[in-house]
């Protein structure tokens, strides 16, 4: 028999197979009372399929070969809930799918109370999701995504609270009608579109014809009072002038007639008579006329003669105030100055000529002049 030599050792020595043996058995006892648990896991654990503890994250001593680890993720982990065909409440088919965000909160309950917790989290939240749907409308569905998600969140924590599973949110993904369904909803969009069209552009239509015709009876209202406020300027035009020849007429009319009255006093003056009869209208005019030349009465004081204010009567003789109000605006003028002054010193000169006759005539006309006076305050 040959034997291989390994040094002073052989290996059919049996203290070296019973050495090797020790230390092999010894390394897998060391690797079975080992148990390492990452930080974001917790771990089960079980001796003789008796539930002892919760393993913390890190380095963790175990009996060896009769204990096992079930350790369980503590972070947030997502499930898919497979499409789900429902019938709404208006008896609408639609399929439905969501995703359901859960969190492990108490290891132990998630290990005892739950054969498969993601499982049983993802079937029961098929079941509720078809729930949800045939509770609601069709336009609901499509539309209140929201309450759709916060209602199966609602029904999903009362089980999974007594599993030590949180779940934290769901999300419905899609929602689809079925295709005679979607094929209706698509027209009915149509519809919908052209009617608002149909809407917004007799809005449009309307809107521009009232704007032409405001724009129009703007146009109107401007040209009529274009044309109204033309009539008024001319009719006051009219009436300013008629009112202006009027006056004019009314004073050469007057003063032709005083003229003449002055050369017959001055023929009088020549003659040897002492004792003149004159008319009324003639003793008037004259008055009216002194008042017109000199812009005032006049009255005798001494060998003088003083001017006096216009009085109301003399003002509305002459027509002063109903110029001014016939005019407007216009500033109230003297009319003919040079020409009254000329008359003015014409009939001074007159006068000159009557005193020239002698006592008798001046006596006589002195006379007359009172009788002048008085008509003219009487006017």
């Amino acid at each position: 028999m040959n034997v291989l030599a390994l040094g002073p050792l052989q290996l059919d020595d049996p203290l070296v197979t019973a050495g090797a043996l020790v230390l092999v058995l010894v390394a897998i006892t060391i690797w079975q009372m080992v148990e390492i648990v990452d930080a974001y896991d917790r771990g089960a654990l079980t001796v003789f399929g008796e539930y002892r503890k919760l393993l913390e994250p890190g380095l963790n001593i175990v009996p060896p070969f009769v204990s096992r680890v079930y350790t369980f993720d503590m972070r947030t982990q997502t499930i898919d809930v497979p499409s789900q065909e429902a019938i709404t409440r208006d008896n609408s088919p639609v399929t439905a799918d969501a995703v359901v965000y859960i969190r492990v909160m108490d290891a132990k309950r998630a290990f005892l109370e739950v054969d498969d917790y993601k499982r049983a989290v993802s079937n029961l939240a098929q079941t509720t999701l078809r729930a949800v749907i045939g509770d609601m409308e069709l336009d609901d569905t499509l539309s209140r995504r929201e309450m759709i998600n916060e209602r199966i969140r609602q029904e999903l924590d009362e089980p999974t609270d007594e599993w030590g599973i949180r779940v934290e949110s769901v999300e419905v993904r899609e929602v689809t009608p079925s295709q005679g369904v979607k094929g209706a909803m698509e027209e009915q969009t149509s519809a919908e579109r052209r009617r608002r069209a149909m809407i917004l552009e007799a809005q449009g239509e309307r809107r521009s014809a009232v704007e032409k015709a405001e724009g129009d009876k703007q146009s109107e209202i401007i040209r009529a009072q274009g044309e109204k406020q033309s009539q008024i300027l001319e009719a006051q035009g009219d009436s300013i002038s008629t009112v202006l020849r009027a006056k004019s007429a009314e004073s050469m009319g007057e003063r032709a007639i005083i003229d003449q009255g002055m050369e017959t006093l001055a023929e009088i003056g020549q003659s040897e008579s002492t004792t003149f009869v004159m008319p009324q209208e003639l003793t008037s005019m004259v008055g009216r006329y002194g008042k017109h030349l000199s812009g005032s009465d006049v009255k005798e004081d001494g060998d003088q003669l003083n001017s006096l204010d216009f009085d109301d009567e003399t003002r509305e003789l002459i027509g002063l105030d109903d110029i001014a109000e016939i005019i407007g605006e216009i500033e109230q003028t003297e009319m003919n100055v040079e020409e009254m002054e000329a008359e003015a010193q014409a009939i001074q000169e007159g006068e000159d000529i009557e005193m020239e006759t002698g006592t008798e005539s001046s006596t006589d006309v002195a006379d007359i002049e009172p009788d002048i006076d008085s008509e003219s305050e009487q006017s």
